[in-house]
């Protein structure tokens, strides 16, 4: 029998060059809800912190708009100024952390730090499924790093697990609810049975939501994280140009209860697949849109703010991922954790560190493209109103003369309905591709049995 050799079981002292080393310099940009929430965490676990990274991480400037405020948060052994270009190329700074937003100026301040040489941290979606391409490119040109596990899903390690704990794997797909506000105005329709409007009021009064909600009712917020996603699952570059975006702005508290009766929730998914198959598809589904979900599917029971992503590998099946998708302390923990990473890499050889997208360039897919809007394939629901109840068998056997492959018909129940409403035909179909649903949805307006415009949203399975 094999016996390992006895070994002490004291912990390992960290050698005298590692206890020795200064600690990580920290520059940051903005002192916001991102910005304070990570200062705050540094201070309270900073012993433990820098027990996990082999070095102290320290905060030694920061650029704020208000600098009595940013006093406030940060002290005074911390030095302060209001042009964001001098923390960008400060002397004393090894790692630029972008906490302030945007796209324009926050490209600026990031391809400045870049030149002179510093790594960059940031949670900003929006700056790198942007300027990402031209982020990255300077980055291996400086041989610096870019990370940015906050951008997606802030608590939940999902960057990380694309690219590192999953890089075994050829991925298959990346769904998920990526946005908190969506979610929650989704839930509140669901579950109280209110309106859009009543439910986005809700979520902005419970700081959910922005004054100005656009990006996240709209779907642009979602569509900024799966770019992200797909380009660390598949390889390719970030595309979000190309990507199909559809908010929730339109929906019908009518749809979410219909969904309800056939054994469906709608969620606002995200969602980025690759397509190889017989009809001459090669390339990527990436698209944002409100989808059915089975009921008792795991991301149907993801409710409120919370967010939560599948990953089907061709190894490891399907893994899920669930946690909060905002707020503080939750970005502060993701921004630390790339902070920690950039403390371990810190002088050594861009080639033998994780990459940007998680495949190193040359092995990125340049030519991979995004499948149009018409080559995607999926199941539909269609919510048909007709004049008469009884026109419901009209309506299915003209959908299978269009070529739509149609799995169930019946009628929403009329405790769904507003009073004096009319017959609502629901309809499930199977997988089609979108160019034939769209145009028998087109033709089906003209019909003489159709009583008003006809709703379609696609059906995510998301089976293993």
């Amino acid at each position: 029998m094999y016996r390992d050799p006895v070994q002490s079981l004291e912990a390992p002292s960290l050698p005298s060059s590692a206890t020795a080393m200064r600690p990580l310099r920290v520059g940051m940009i903005g002192i916001g809800t991102v910005g304070a929430g990570t200062f705050r965490v540094l201070a309270r676990n900073q012993a433990l912190i820098a027990g996990r990274a082999g070095r102290g991480i320290k905060v030694v400037v920061v650029c704020a708009r208000s600098l009595a405020r940013a006093m406030s948060v940060v002290g005074k052994e911390v030095a302060l100024t209001n042009d964001p270009m001098q923390v960008a190329t400060h002397p004393d700074v090894d790692v630029l952390v972008e906490a302030a937003g945007g796209t324009g100026p926050a490209r600026d301040w990031v391809l400045a730090a870049i030149r002179a040489g510093k790594h960059v941290v940031t949670a900003n979606k929006a700056l790198l499924a942007e300027h990402g391409n031209e982020i990255f490119a300077a980055a291996r040109q400086h041989g610096v790093a870019v990370a940015y596990e906050g951008a997606v899903a802030v608590s939940i390690p999902i960057v990380k697990a694309l690219r590192e704990g999953l890089t075994a794997n050829r991925i298959e797909w990346v769904a998920g609810i990526i946005n908190g506000t969506t979610n929650f105005i989704l839930s509140k329709m669901r579950d109280e049975g209110v309106g859009f409007a009543e439910a986005l009021a809700q979520a902005q009064a419970l700081g959910y939501a922005e004054a100005d909600p656009t990006f996240d009712i709209e779907g642009i917020d979602a569509a900024h994280k799966i770019t992200l996603l797909a380009a660390n699952a598949f390889g390719m570059p970030l595309r979000f140009a190309d990507a199909q975006v559809e908010g929730i702005a339109a929906l019908q508290g009518l749809d979410v209860a219909c969904a309800e009766q056939l054994g469906f929730r709608i969620k606002l998914l995200g969602v980025a697949r690759r397509r190889q198959d017989g009809d001459g598809a090669d390339g990527v589904e990436l698209r944002v849109q409100p989808a059915l979900v089975p009921a008792n599917h795991l991301l149907a029971h993801v409710d409120g703010s919370m967010n939560g992503i599948m990953v089907k590998g061709d190894a490891s099946g399907v893994t899920m991922y669930y946690g909060a998708g905002a707020g503080s302390e939750q970005t502060a923990s993701a921004v630390i954790a790339d902070l920690v990473d950039v403390a371990r890499l810190d002088g050594t050889h861009a080639a033998q560190r994780v990459p940007h997208l998680g495949f190193h360039a040359p092995a990125i897919h340049d030519h991979l493209a995004v499948l149009p809007r018409a080559a995607v394939h999926t199941r539909h629901y269609l919510r048909v109103p007709v004049h008469q109840a009884q026109q419901i068998e009209a309506v299915g056997a003209w959908l299978a003369a269009q070529h739509v492959p149609v799995a169930r018909v019946q009628l929403a129940c009329a405790q769904q309905l507003p009073a004096g409403g009319a017959p609502q035909v629901l309809v499930l179909t199977d997988a089609v591709a979108q160019a034939t649903v769209d145009l028998a949805v087109h033709a089906l307006g003209a019909h003489p049995a159709v009583a008003g415009p006809v709703v379609s949203l696609r059906v995510e399975m998301l089976e293993g």
